[in-house]
Parts: C-alpha cells; structure tokens; sequence
C-alpha cells in the first residue's frame, strides 16, 4: 500500500485549481443529468459509448468531489464558521453524495428497493435535485476563472488524467464483477439488472409517472386506427384475439428505466397488418400509440411497421399491470415507450414533440 505522502503527491498534481473545481463540478454534473436523461432514449447496445460517459464522469466527479471537501471541510466542522448559505452547501453535499453512492452501488450490482423505488430511481431522484443545488450554492460564492487558472498544457493533463483515471477504475470494477460473478456481472450496458421467468408474475409492474388507470373491461374496449390511412378501422378485443388466441408472436426484451429488464415471447397483432388493412397514405412518416390515460409514443411508419401490439405475454393474458387488454412492443425502445393500455394507433404525417411532455403529465387528474 503507498504511503499517505504518495497519495497526497498523487492527488497535487491531478488536483485543478480551486475555481475550476469548483465550475468543473457544475458543468459535469450538467453532463451526467443530460446524458442520464438522454440514456432512457437508448435501448440499442450502439449506444453504450454514452452509458460509459456518463459512468465515467461520475467517477470523476468523486475525486473532485474530494478535492473540494478537503478545500472547505474546515467551514463544515466549525460550527463558528458556519454562514446562512452553509445550510445550502450541506444540501448540495448530500445530493452529491447520494447519487455518486446509489449510483455506484447499482453498478456493482446491489438490487434493494426503497419504499417504491429501486437504487436507480434514486440515483435518479439525487441527480435531478442536485442540478440546481449545485448552481445556486456556486452563486452564492460566484468566482469566475482567472487566466492563471488555464495553463493550457498543464491543465489539460490534470483533466486527460482524471478522465483516463475513471475510465481505469470503471473497466476495473466490471472485470472484478465478471471475475467474482458478482450481480453486477448479469447486468445490461445500460445498468439494468435481468429478471427471469415467463409470463405477468416474472417482472416487476411499474408505470411512468403517475399513469394508473382503472382495469380496462376487455368486452367494452375497442382499438382504433385512424388519422393518414384510407380506412379508418375499429376492432373489438374478440377482432383481434381470435378463440383466445393473438395472431402473431415475437420475442423481444424490454429494458425498463427503472433498473431492470426481461425477455418475454409476447403474442399479438403487427402494427404492420394493421397498417396494410388501413391503407397508409404515402405522406404518413410517424405512428402514434395512445393510452387510455392519454400518455403517447410515436415511431417513424417502418419502425411502427415491424412492431407488436401485445394481448399477451408467454401464454398468459396481459394483465392489466402490464397493460392489459394491449400493449406496444417496441424492440430497441426503452420501457417507458412500450406503450401501455393502448387504444389508438394514430398514422401522422409529422412527430409528436408535445409527447415529452404528456410523459410526464398523464395520469393526473
């Protein structure tokens, strides 16, 4: 082991001048909530150089983190230095603390739940709070670079270091969790753990939000195709499970962003058979799923094409959890866009920005 004097070396020359500690936290932790959010989008492994970004920047963010604790740790625990704005400081600290720590026990594979939420969530919940905490508690003490701060050279290698440094001890911590076959080792690139078995009872329910709608009568509900389309349809859940059996079949995985993901065989009806029964229009170039609760997601037409609408999983009928009487199943999408309690199917002729935002509005009343 070195000895705490090596150590200290170590950390002088990596350590950034205090100012650009303290704005490097705040512009990478501006990188980990953008590439955080961004990564619920991702569900293709082509995607994973930005789950090691974000990864690798939170590693990071630790050591600077402890550069700037040993900077002011002497304001934290004499109480006769404390100001009105160390309330805020200590906030800041403690969402800090608790992303870097729920996220780095996710990656090594803890799987507890608090209350209704998985590690991840949280890991989510501390990130989003910390954005503005870290912002306002820079305000309060705002000072901006000095030139002497930016020895080009010098600086560069001290950031390079850093960098390469997380880069080093992430792709240690997945050999350790390979080679111990620790949890973490089963886990997807984009963090989510696996959840074995068939049918409704082998994955967690969960909903976007506040999505919850009443259980869905499936003798009263009806599936309609409309908007660019030449025949507009309307079926009965009798139209398209036939003598309780769906016409089509499929396996595929769903990746939810809550922290876990399942392979399921899901049987229901193509969107694409759909599509051709009603005739799309040669301007359509999206396809709109609506919930019952009014959430929507929408695909571009030959994506839409080669999707699912699933009446059920494994051999079991959906469950009204999981979206009963019908769901969409989108190979390659993240959980939050397989659609639950679908009854329209919408052909567009241009995207649904405005869904972004009834993700997050749906389901109130």
């Amino acid at each position: 082991m070195w000895p705490a004097s090596r150590l200290r070396d170590v950390a002088d020359a990596v350590r950034p001048p205090p100012r650009l500690v303290d704005w490097s936290l705040l512009a990478l932790v501006g990188v980990e909530a953008a590439s955080g959010l961004l990564s619920f989008t991702v569900g293709s492994p082509s995607g994973w150089p930005l789950f090691w970004l974000h990864r690798i920047v939170g590693l990071t963010i630790v050591a600077l983190l402890g550069f700037k604790l040993a900077r002011v740790r002497h304001r934290l625990t004499d109480r006769s230095r404390w100001r009105p704005t160390t309330a805020l400081s200590v906030a800041t600290l403690v969402a800090a603390v608790g992303a870097l720590a729920t996220g780095i026990a996710w990656v090594l594979g803890l799987d507890a739940r608090l209350w209704l939420w998985t590690l991840l969530s949280v890991h989510v919940g501390f990130g989003l709070v910390l954005v503005p905490l870290i912002a306002a508690h820079l305000a309060t003490r705002f000072r901006l670079p000095q030139r002497r701060d930016f020895h080009r050279r010098r600086t560069t290698l001290k950031y390079a270091a850093l960098l390469l440094g997380g880069g080093v001890v992430y792709r240690a911590q997945e050999v350790a969790n390979d080679v111990l076959e620790t949890p973490g080792a089963d886990r997807r690139f984009t963090g989510s753990q696996p959840r074995q078995g068939d049918g409704n009872g082998a994955f967690p329910v969960t909903s976007w939000v506040a999505d919850d709608p009443d259980p869905i009568d499936p003798g009263e509900w009806s599936l309609a195709v409309r908007g660019a389309v030449e025949t507009p349809l309307s079926l009965a859940y009798d139209e398209v499970v036939v003598d309780g059996e769906a016409l089509s079949e499929r396996e595929a995985l769903l990746d939810c962003t809550s922290g876990w993901y399942t392979v399921q065989r899901w049987r229901g009806i193509r969107v694409g058979d759909l599509l051709d029964a009603a005739g799309v229009d040669e301007s359509a170039r999206y396809v709109r799923f609506v919930s019952v609760t009014g959430y929507r997601w929408s695909l571009p037409v030959e994506e839409a094409r080669d999707a699912l609408l699933a009446t059920h999983v494994a051999d079991e009928r959906l469950s009204h959890g999981h979206g009963g009487p019908m769901r969409l199943v989108a190979p390659g999408r993240r959980g939050f866009q397989w659609v639950k309690w679908v009854e329209r199917v919408e052909v567009r002729r241009r995207d649904d920005p405005a869904q972004w935002l009834v993700t997050l509005v749906s389901g109130f009343d």
